[in-house]
């Protein structure tokens, strides 16, 4: 089959982009390298015999998208669109919300206005768990109340929101929508050539972790000591970026029978604090990783991790990768980047 992955060459993109094509389908990436870069495109290109078809577009330009749909469908019909493209660090979204929400808000509502178009109406959409805020009971499931704390979890609520609306606007609506809320995404594809690169300084922990592991930078700033937590760190549910990506292809499966639009966790039902990861890392990799205590962030929560079993039942799929696992393969990615 062909699908069209937008953002195909960030973290999260690139290893479904590599995913799909290791299991013969064919891959449009729609990108406009503004969260990666060329040289990942080219690494990814590596893994995937240069099949790779580019289309460099901001999907907020609808002329430029409606072209690329129409060229990309001329070797072999689009059979649906994985969309993982938008900005995604809660601290820059509380500094500069506008910037969230006329990015990610407008991309996705031009995207499904193109898949609309050219009659595409099976999506998976990248949400987060950050939509539902502080949870009231843990873990956390679909069927818990909707509360982002941030503007950032706001985008990805809002686009699920106007996802639900255009999939049930229609008695018989032919659209099959998966929103799959992610829990925090580790490790690297196996072969070390793709993994997450921040552009800057990183937003998410275990980058930063593997910076100062690797000596780019001097200590891991801890941000609060003080959560309700047994060390006084956030705690979060990681999740192998490979378990995440086989999540997205069991929402595939599911749509092939499935007409309407379904949320789904991806995770793995374990919570371990900042200290945990940063201690695992420094026993995996054997390098000291220093660190201090700072404030808070605003909208960060304490603890938060989630039930994955409606993703268990309906899409036949659960995370299979330990914390080892998602060190050591981000590690030989970070040691490929020296």
């Amino acid at each position: 089959m062909h699908y069209i992955v937008t953002g195909g060459a960030g973290y999260l993109g690139s290893h479904m982009t590599a995913y799909l094509h290791e299991n013969g389908h064919r891959v449009t990436i729609l990108d406009n390298f503004s969260n990666s870069d060329y040289d990942a495109f080219s690494r990814l290109q590596s893994i995937c015999d240069n099949s790779i078809n580019l289309m460099e577009l901001d999907l907020r330009d609808q002329g430029k998208l409606n072209a690329a749909f129409i060229t990309a469908s001329l070797k072999e019909p689009v059979a649906a669109v994985l969309h993982f493209a938008g900005l995604k660090a809660v601290g820059e979204s509380s500094r500069d919300p506008l910037l969230y929400y006329r990015n990610n808000l407008e991309s996705t509502m031009s995207l499904i206005e193109a898949m609309e178009k050219h009659k595409v109406h099976s999506l998976v959409f990248s949400s987060s768990a950050t939509v539902y805020g502080t949870p009231e009971i843990l873990p956390v499931n679909e069927s818990a109340r909707l509360n982002t704390t941030n503007p950032y979890g706001a985008t990805k609520l809002i686009c699920e929101d106007i996802l639900r609306d255009v999939a049930l606007s229609k008695t018989d609506s032919p659209w099959r929508i998966a929103i799959l809320r992610y829990f925090n995404p580790v490790g690297a594809h196996r072969s070390g050539k793709i993994g997450e690169k921040p552009q800057g300084t990183p937003n998410n922990l275990m980058p930063y972790v593997f910076d100062v592991a690797t000596g780019k930078r001097r200590e891991v700033n801890v941000f609060g000591s003080d959560y309700d937590t047994k060390d006084g760190t956030g705690v979060r549910d990681y999740i192998h970026v490979t378990d995440l990506i086989e999540g997205h292809a069991a929402a595939l499966r599911y749509l092939q029978n499935n007409k309407g639009v379904e949320a789904f966790n991806l995770g793995t039902g374990e919570g371990y604090s900042v200290l945990d990861m940063i201690q695992r890392t420094e026993m995996i990799t054997k390098q000291p990783v220093p660190y201090v205590f700072t404030a808070r962030r605003p909208g960060d929560l304490g603890t938060v991790y989630a039930d994955p079993g409606k993703a268990k039942t309906l899409l036949q799929w659960e995370a299979k990768r330990t914390l080892d696992d998602m060190i050591s393969d981000q590690w030989r990615w970070q040691n490929n980047l020296k």
